[in-house]
């Protein structure tokens, strides 16, 4: 099992959880984290750190967001998504976009 990021990070991006990973299975997009299944040791010490609650385990991820897990491990790969182990201001709008839905067509690759 791993855990991954879902849509509430979309546009969010807090990176409160990467100072917590004791593996730094994070990875960095231009408006979303993901997680790395190949890296992730299954801690859960992230999920409390997220302010937007966008990480879950795998076997929790709300059933209309199953894709997300496919999506960490296929974004985790890209040669331009690095990881990132220390914490970045969020973006000036992460709070606009915080309790907005279906986020997925946002997403930068």
């Amino acid at each position: 099992m791993t855990h991954i990021v879902s849509e509430s990070c979309i546009k969010c991006k807090h990176t409160d959880c990467v100072d917590v990973c004791p593996v730094d299975c994070f990875r960095e997009g231009p408006n979303f984290l993901v997680i790395d299944p190949d890296e992730c040791i299954d801690c859960a010490v992230c999920i409390p750190e997220c302010p937007v609650n966008a990480i879950f385990a795998e076997e929790d991820v709300p059933k209309a967001e199953i894709q997300f897990i496919k999506l960490n491990a296929e974004l985790a790969k890209l040669p331009n998504w690095k990881s990132i182990t220390k914490r970045k201001p969020a973006p000036p709008d992460a709070e606009e976009w915080a309790n907005v839905k279906d986020k997925l067509k946002y997403l930068e690759r």
